[in-house]
């Protein structure tokens, strides 16, 4: 299997000379999603945890509804990428026939190859009410991120997604030089391991765009925290989906854009600040 990091010869220029040496890169590979021998989606992204990507990426696109419904799942690794070859039960298969598509997205991109713009701002699955938390536990599960991001550690150059509940902090954390893929490795590991998602939340180190929140609310999760900022039609879909989204998380705070009651103390505005964009 392909490895997630790489050794990279470079010159650098700084404080006015040249030197040279090397630096850790990561690996971008084309991952192509197969459903019953054809082909769905071609992404690229970093090759590891393909297993977990194969999936999250089937139950965030609403190709099944649990994991049960993939029977066999091979990874191939071919020349110019990695196949991820999967086999649904008949009545699934039926249904991938009527819809399949071919997408070729580049890093980063969540939705290229949609045909229809109501496609592409699908309503969200509408969470089911779950706990709430406090200010603090939305800011010791964000600490809890960067100690256990290796692959960032080594090229400073990917995302995270985790999943962190009040009595077993981070259950799952998934990278990818892609935020989409990190969000669906880490959905693929919540559902085999069978995490009850309505108890965490889940953390991204990348802003928050409308796909990110729709796969989010596909995981059950009743909140999210972001570092970076959302946008305007990610927040109006949050709204709608039950997620409470919280973003701009930093050391000494954060904003919260939707259902603040899902954050204690918000609602009466004494712990944290509460944002509305419309």
């Amino acid at each position: 299997m392909r490895e997630p990091v790489h050794k990279a010869n470079r010159k650098v220029w700084r404080n006015g000379a040249f030197s040279e040496g090397t630096r850790l890169i990561p690996d971008e590979t084309p991952l192509a999603l197969t459903y019953n021998g054809g082909t769905y989606a071609v992404m690229m992204g970093s090759p590891e945890d393909l297993g977990d990507f194969a999936i999250g990426f089937s139950l965030s696109e609403g190709i099944v509804q649990s994991a049960d419904e993939i029977e066999t799942l091979d990874i191939d690794e071919l020349d110019d990428g990695i196949e991820l070859r999967m086999w649904l039960k008949p009545a699934k298969a039926a249904l991938i026939a009527e819809r399949r598509r071919h997408i070729a997205g580049p890093t980063g991109c969540g939705i290229c190859g949609v045909d229809s713009i109501t496609e592409a701002v699908r309503p969200a699955a509408v969470v089911a009410a779950g706990r709430s938390f406090a200010p603090r536990e939305v800011m010791t599960a964000m600490a809890a991120i960067a100690p256990l991001q290796e692959i960032n550690h080594q090229t400073r150059a990917v995302h995270a997604a985790a999943f962190w509940t009040p009595g077993r902090g981070i259950v799952a954390l998934r990278e990818d030089v892609g935020r989409h893929n990190a969000l669906d490795k880490l959905a693929g590991a919540l559902a085999r391991e069978q995490i009850a998602t309505s108890e965490g939340m889940v953390l991204l180190t990348s802003r928050v765009s409308v796909e990110m929140v729709q796969k989010t609310a596909a995981i059950g999760a009743p909140l999210m925290v972001a570092v970076s900022a959302p946008t305007a039609l990610a927040v109006r879909m949050a709204d709608a989906a039950g997620v409470a989204l919280v973003a701009i998380a930093r050391s000494d705070g954060f904003e919260i854009f939707t259902h603040p009651e899902r954050v204690i103390g918000a609602v009466a505005g004494k712990e944290s600040a509460y944002v509305v964009v419309v």
